[in-house]
């Protein structure tokens, strides 16, 4: 009953594990993390960044890269990567974790080759902290593309990485960014065809990986109680027990949310696969910064003769 994806990861010896979304998206990746690291593994943390970079002291050793760790300083009102990585020192010892900023693929694929070149990976493990990694650009609404857009695009173009996989957690969560579920669902039955998908499984509170998630989450939150994360909140809540419109944090007070079970769910797909159906990803290959890269993706859609229309999931 062993799913496609841990019998692939059995191989690998050293396993770069990066957030795609930016924010919070590294700590869905955590409870994989937890579970590589105790099967012997060496992994690295990576995490597309929206804290304000330039004003750290951390080391930085590429541009848009920076080298963050419990001794950085910086903007504690909202630095997740630093008090993630204090967390993780009391855990594991030196945990230092990648900080790449958010800027247009051109960079951010700048800042991949040189962690491939420097730590050597055998695997890419991009983790997306929601389903919107998985929209080719047709459908009925993207969520929040620019991010992980151009995070798909770096993992898939960088060279060294033999295996490369995604990870995409928080089924349900990007109803709030208007993603359509349906269509996230019809697009894991095409990559089922062509063998991109490599099997999903989900935390549950008893586990000890979902343990230290929770437990980073909390540390990290009540140091900075005015910006929690939105999806994990939501993704630990519901792995509790939470269900339906019940708001963990008073950021989403006011919109409707859907806790389900659902939430803990982590679906596992060939990387490589996955960019390859994506409709824009060579259009923002050249961009450098965030405004041309958000431009790059809004010109494409405007291409569109049409998209997908809504569905809704039978009931």
């Amino acid at each position: 009953m062993k799913i496609p994806f841990f019998e692939e990861l059995d191989s690998a010896q050293t396993i770069l594990l990066a957030g795609a979304g930016g924010g919070f998206d590294v700590f869905c990746g955590l409870p994989l993390y937890s579970w590589l690291r105790n099967a012997g593994k060496t992994a690295h943390l990576a995490n597309l960044s929206f804290a304000d970079l330039g004003f750290c002291d951390a080391e930085n050793p590429a541009p848009s890269l920076f080298r963050v760790t419990s001794r950085t300083n910086g903007s504690r009102e909202y630095f997740p990567e630093i008090h993630l990585a204090a967390f993780l020192d009391k855990q594991f010892g030196d945990t230092p974790v990648y900080a790449i900023e958010r800027t247009g693929a051109k960079p951010i694929l700048g800042a991949y080759q040189w962690l491939a070149n420097a730590l050597k990976p055998d695997t890419l493990l991009l983790v997306d902290a929601g389903t919107d990694s998985l929209m080719r650009g047709d459908e009925a609404g993207l969520g929040t593309p620019q991010e992980d857009a151009a995070s798909l695009f770096a993992a898939n173009a960088v060279t060294g990485p033999q295996q490369k996989f995604l990870v995409s957690v928080g089924f349900g969560v990007d109803y709030f960014h208007g993603v359509c579920h349906a269509q996230f669902l019809e697009n894991v039955a095409l990559l089922s065809k062509t063998g991109g998908y490599l099997g999903a499984w989900s935390l549950s509170r008893e586990m000890p990986e979902f343990d230290l998630y929770e437990q980073a989450l909390a540390f990290v939150s009540a140091r900075m109680p005015g910006k929690p994360s939105i999806v994990n909140t939501s993704i630990v809540a519901a792995i509790n027990g939470g269900f339906g419109d019940q708001h963990p944090t008073k950021r989403t007070e006011g919109s409707e949310l859907f806790l389900n079970p659902l939430m803990a769910l982590h679906w596992a797909f060939d990387l490589t696969q996955v960019a390859r159906r994506n409709l824009y990803l060579d259009q923002i290959g050249h961009t450098n910064s965030y405004g041309e890269l958000s431009l790059a993706i809004e010109k494409f859609r405007a291409t569109l003769p049409r998209t997908r229309p809504w569905k809704e999931i039978p009931c």
